[in-house]
């Protein structure tokens, strides 16, 4: 392996000490020895290990000394993995070592299969708790956490929680309007875990077909209904071993989150027309532009499904509720999009900046983004972004929050049906954003998907009266 990890193994017995070390330097190590534990301290300061294997008793320091030595000694890097090797009798005193900080333990005599997983996996933990180390730093002095960028107390705080929680397997909730950057979340979280060069898979529950959800998240087995003609890996397969964004998962039907509970329950699950299950080592994370409680409240959302997934909940601010980001947002925006189409803009001029700091931004972030990006598709090589590169237009539409739609903006007369007074709200709510389907369906309370069918039934029953679809 390119730039060998180093392993110091501290052993009192000569042969097995010899034992360890051929075999652990024939896995592409880098092995250094030691005959106790004061001979291990010492190469400990000298070696610079990454992984320290000792035996539990040692003569002068035992394993235990070892361990809090390594542990309390401020002159040792914190992220050093000790592995303790015990006798049949010892494990309980091998227990107790790990709530000391002892990275795991192996039974005497040695299991090398075992011993070269545990290897591999203080490996990766210790190059992620590097890599968060690193993060954390550029944190600090720039605000960029991954591809996300903020030094606004509230992005701070999002920051640090997806710092706490990146490194484990915990299910997340994330929450936010459409644009806010949930799945931005998401490939942080993949990006800075163990799981980082594994799969990210992304699925939006809201653009799949009911018919087709189920196979497209468990997959099948040929010949499972009409039309697989072939076996078809679902979403888990496809991110074995990686992160699982299931996006807009409030629009799931409610009887594939029946069987999606009963996966992450049993870490199992069955395609659809197999006769047996498989095992699943995917982290799942779940994101939903709606108050996730009262989509529990109305049944769009299975409660228990909502309490497994629910374990950390980070929630995404609209853009203005954080306007004072927007410089910084805006400046990696430009740089992503110079190097996109190959471009050379420098920056933003102030001119531009005043005008989008007195914008509210209904489409947030990726609305953003797009601005940029046009911006910068216009402006010439060299020259800054200025409020001559915005459209026309721009800033002229009010944010539906702070000018909401009620009945002096739809007036119903008397006499009004019910489904013709649903049906002037929906196409004046359309005309408002803008013809923004996903605006109108946050603003009106319903799904993308009914506000889709709402309209396939107006379309195909079309009134002279009312503004086009």
């Amino acid at each position: 392996m390119q730039n060998p990890v180093k392993v110091l193994i501290v052993e009192d017995e000569p042969h097995a000490l010899m034992g360890l070390a051929e075999l652990i330097s024939g896995w592409g190590y880098r092995t250094e020895t030691a005959r106790d534990g004061i001979e291990g301290w010492e190469k400990v300061l000298a070696f610079d290990p990454a992984i320290v294997i000792t035996d539990l008793k040692m003569p002068r320091m035992d394993g235990i000394g070892l361990l809090t030595k390594i542990a309390e000694g401020s002159e040792v890097q914190s992220n050093v993995a000790v592995v303790l090797l015990t006798a049949q009798g010892s494990i309980q005193v091998a227990v107790d070592a790990m709530k000391l900080g002892a990275y795991d333990f192996l039974q005497k005599p040695v299991d090398a299969t075992r011993l070269r997983t545990i290897l591999g996996n203080a490996t990766r933990q210790r190059a992620t708790e590097i890599e968060l180390e690193v993060t954390r730093r550029r944190l600090r002095e720039t605000g960029l956490l991954g591809s996300m960028v903020g030094s606004s107390r509230a992005m701070r705080e999002i920051f640090g929680l997806i710092e706490q929680i990146a490194p484990s397997n915990v299910s997340v909730l994330i929450t936010g309007e459409s644009g806010t950057g949930k799945e931005m979340v998401a490939r942080t979280l993949h990006d800075l875990s163990p799981r980082k060069g594994r799969p990210f898979v992304a699925v939006n529950c809201a653009a799949i077909p009911e018919t087709l959800i189920e196979s497209e998240i468990f997959g099948h087995e040929k010949g499972a209904f009409t039309g697989a003609v072939e076996r078809r890996a679902g979403c888990f397969e496809l991110a074995s071993g990686g992160t699982l964004l299931l996006d807009e998962l409030g629009e799931m039907p409610v009887g594939t989150q029946a069987k999606l509970l009963r996966v992450l329950e049993e870490r199992k699950l069955r395609r659809l027309g197999a006769r047996s299950e498989q095992d699943v080592d995917v982290r799942v994370l779940a994101a939903t532009n709606r108050d996730p409680s009262e989509a529990v409240t109305h049944g769009h959302l299975r409660p228990d499904l909502f309490y497994r997934l629910n374990v950390f909940h980070i929630h995404m601010p609209p853009l203005r509720e954080h306007l004072e980001d927007l410089p910084v947002m805006a400046d990696a925006m430009v740089r992503e999009m110079n190097q996109k189409h190959g471009r050379r803009v420098p920056g933003l001029a102030d001119s531009i900046l005043d005008r989008m700091a007195a914008y509210d931004w209904p489409g947030n972030a990726r609305e953003l983004r797009n601005t940029i990006e046009r911006a910068v598709i216009l402006c010439p090589d060299g020259a800054p972004l200025d409020a001559g590169h915005l459209p026309r237009t721009f800033g002229t539409s009010p944010h539906p929050a702070t000018h909401a739609v009620d009945a002096s903006i739809v007036p119903v007369r008397v006499g009004t049906t019910v489904d013709e007074a649903e049906r002037m709200l929906i196409l004046r709510t359309l005309e408002y954003t803008g013809q923004n389907k996903t605006r109108a369906a946050e603003i009106l309370g319903v799904s993308l998907k009914t506000l889709h069918n709402k309209l396939k039934e107006y379309s195909s029953h079309p009134r002279d009266d009312q503004p086009p679809a």
